[in-house]
């Protein structure tokens, strides 16, 4: 890997090695990534996808989701227009959201993949365990900077990195889906480039606001 996924720098340092994967730190946006030698081919990646059993009517995935849900539901109305960004085979905030008046699309790039619901502008984006996933962190960022419309809000949940000890023991590594791991200060060092304004809301949520 030559170049960070996401700021495109070359200053990659190697952060941590397990009996899997290799892992690599950008000094200038602080993501951790996992070298593209390591990456699963789309089939790989899909049949570990089908094994999750994501369920709308699941009352603890529902409080999982909540998470991020909560937070966002204080800047959001039914006169707004929304967008699950990953939602999987299951999707689930979208009905969580019908019930309280409020809709959404839902786009998943293997189970709802609907082109043309990213030539829109939404007034806010729930993407939850997604970002870890997508490889090419800087096109996805672009992505959805094009479908925010102005004054909008995304909340991101994904569990965030910390030091290399903290990321040794780390559960959230073992899954070969997950590819890029976001700090602190990777949020931060995102907001500022895009001018967005960012709120940690949990502690594996953000909200991050597009300005009007």
């Amino acid at each position: 890997m030559k170049y960070c996924p996401l700021c495109d720098s070359q200053q990659l340092d190697d952060f941590h090695q397990d009996k899997f994967r290799r892992y690599v730190r950008c000094r200038q946006c602080d993501l951790v990534s996992v070298p593209d030698e390591y990456l699963l081919s789309t089939e790989q990646e899909k049949a570990i996808y089908d094994q999750h059993q994501n369920d709308a009517t699941d009352l603890g995935y529902r409080r999982f989701l909540s998470r991020a849900w909560q937070p966002l539901l204080a800047y959001i109305d039914g006169s707004m227009q929304g967008l699950d960004f990953g939602c999987g085979p299951g999707p689930t905030i979208s009905e969580m959201a019908k019930e309280q008046g409020i809709n959404m699309s839902n786009y998943d790039l293997y189970y709802f993949n609907e082109p043309q619901l990213l030539t829109r502008r939404y007034d806010f984006i729930t993407m939850t365990e997604v970002i870890e996933h997508v490889a090419d962190a800087k096109q996805l960022i672009a992505q959805l900077d094009s479908v925010m419309a102005s004054g909008s809000v995304i909340a991101i949940m994904t569990k965030r990195a910390k030091d290399e000890a903290a990321f040794a023991g780390w559960h959230y590594k073992n899954d070969l889906t997950h590819i890029r791991f976001y700090s602190d200060n990777t949020f931060k060092w995102l907001a500022e480039k895009r001018g967005w304004r960012l709120e940690f809301a949990d502690k594996d949520v953000v909200l991050m606001f597009k300005p009007s």
